[in-house]
């Protein structure tokens, strides 16, 4: 892995993939363990979580539903504050056990803004999977159930996430070079 340019910010390497993959599947694991007999609905919140999405669904061996939702909350390289529903939820989710698979959490604010949205339509339970956290950004109570990888309040992109559209196609994760 080199350094990056993408339109004017230059990207170093940060967490490579291998790591994101172990990750992942220490996640899946413990969704396993705790919905064992169960079958959950992954909530994939888009774009962002796309690819941890496809990948934790692939290792997950239990029974279980995918649906997607698209909440935007960033422009360029800062949050705007200012949550958008693009694309709402499709599947009824009254009585069930949700999952919300989370690409990033830094603020907290648009997860926690979805989780209010969802719980209005009483599903039995809400757990969140996040691949990465930014602890040090944290502006909600969230706290995620499960986390992959605890990381410095940096911009990244790769592996999903993105740079004003591009980078997400990256196998791995880099970090702004300032």
């Amino acid at each position: 892995m080199s350094k990056i340019k993408i339109h004017d910010k230059t990207f170093a390497p940060f967490i490579g993939e291998e790591i994101i993959q172990a990750a992942v599947e220490s996640i899946a694991q413990q969704i396993m363990k705790d919905f064992k007999g169960k079958t959950p609905l992954f909530l994939c919140v888009l774009n962002g979580s796309f690819m941890f999405a496809a990948d934790l669904f692939k290792v997950y061996g239990g029974p279980a539903e995918i649906s997607f939702i698209r909440l935007s909350s960033y422009q360029g390289t800062a949050t705007t504050e200012e949550i958008k529903t693009v694309i709402g939820l499709t599947e009824e989710i009254t009585g069930r056990d949700l999952i919300v698979l989370e690409d990033i959490i830094d603020s907290g604010l648009t997860v926690m803004h979805l989780m209010e949205e969802l719980a209005k339509h009483q599903p039995n339970s809400m757990r969140i999977a996040t691949l990465l956290l930014k602890p040090k950004a944290l502006r909600t109570k969230i706290k995620p159930d499960y986390v992959g990888i605890e990381i410095p309040n940096d911009f990244i992109l790769g592996y999903g996430l993105d740079y004003d559209g591009l980078g997400r196609n990256l196998k791995d994760i880099y970090k702004i070079v300032e």
